[in-house]
């Protein structure tokens, strides 16, 4: 894996399995600690803090008394997250796009794997789209034909390049949607969907509740994470699509549910037993 945008000089970092989720979850929450690590990947501490050496002589971090924070070269900016779990995002994004039907009323939440929903959304096809994400908005400008784009007004949150407050929230409770995709920071049985930025959280709560269908889209390093503020519980959505879970508790509990995990595959997205279409 390359953990850098393609503008960054530095050299690549060849990363294995447990340093590259150890990257991705520094890139998404800034900092980490090493019991934390630990306990996540099933290793001793000795072998984290060897893990956390070579990124930090990568200069991907810094590390500090227990644990290890994001190198300031580093931020955690949409423009770079869109470059971290990148072919799994765009996966992900073109199984979720396949969802949608003509003449569908979506919502498009912010972020990254969003955002590749709306590119793989099909530009002949007659829906309407409701966003609060700048990205997105600049995205089907570009691209759509057939399809109504409406924005939602509000302050505009430089972090995620998305609209939220009061405004953006009062708007939101106007529509109803056939289908909300909604994207998480965190995803674990006890908190439910979770994400760091508390700005957002309303308007995930009220797209979720105003969507006939819910589906929240998530690489697999968000599972397992507890992010700051939960917005909705596992089985308050219909669907999950993701390249793969990684987590047999929330498989589980999600088959128990009746809530469906697509996984979207290299080859094709394969789906497990759950609520399927409605």
């Amino acid at each position: 894996m390359n953990g850098y945008p393609p503008d960054d000089k530095r050299e690549p970092l060849e990363l294995n399995k447990r340093q590259d989720d150890i990257f991705q979850w520094i890139v998404r929450e800034g900092q980490v600690k090493l019991n934390e690590l630990s306990k996540r990947f099933d290793v001793t501490e000795v072998t984290i803090r060897r893990d956390l050496e070579k990124l930090e002589r990568k200069g991907v971090l810094h590390r500090t008394f227990g644990g290890a924070v994001l190198s300031q070269s580093h931020d955690v900016s949409m423009s770079k997250r869109e470059h971290t779990m990148s072919d799994e995002k765009e996966r992900i994004g073109k199984a979720a796009a396949a969802l949608v039907r003509p003449g569908e009323s979506i919502f498009l939440d912010s972020g990254t794997t969003t955002l590749q929903v709306a590119r793989y959304l099909d530009p002949e096809l007659p829906i309407t789209v409701v966003t609060h994400a700048i990205s997105i908005v600049t995205e089907l400008q570009s691209r759509s034909r057939s399809m109504k784009v409406i924005v939602l007004g509000g302050m505009l949150w430089e972090g995620s390049s998305s609209l939220v407050g009061p405004g953006t929230e009062e708007a939101l409770r106007r529509y109803a949607f056939d289908r909300a995709f909604i994207s998480a920071t965190g995803v674990t049985v006890e908190h439910g969907f979770s994400n760091s930025n508390i700005f957002e959280l309303q308007i995930k709560r009220m797209a979720a509740l105003q969507a006939k269908e819910a589906n929240v889209v998530v690489d697999r390093s968000k599972f397992g994470v507890r992010s700051l503020a939960s917005y909705a519980s596992l089985d308050q959505v219909h669907r999950i699509i993701t390249d793969d879970v990684a987590d047999k508790e929330i498989e589980q509990f999600c088959s128990d549910h009746q809530v469906e995990i697509v996984k979207a595959s290299n080859r094709q997205a394969k789906t497990s037993q759950g609520r399927g279409e409605e």
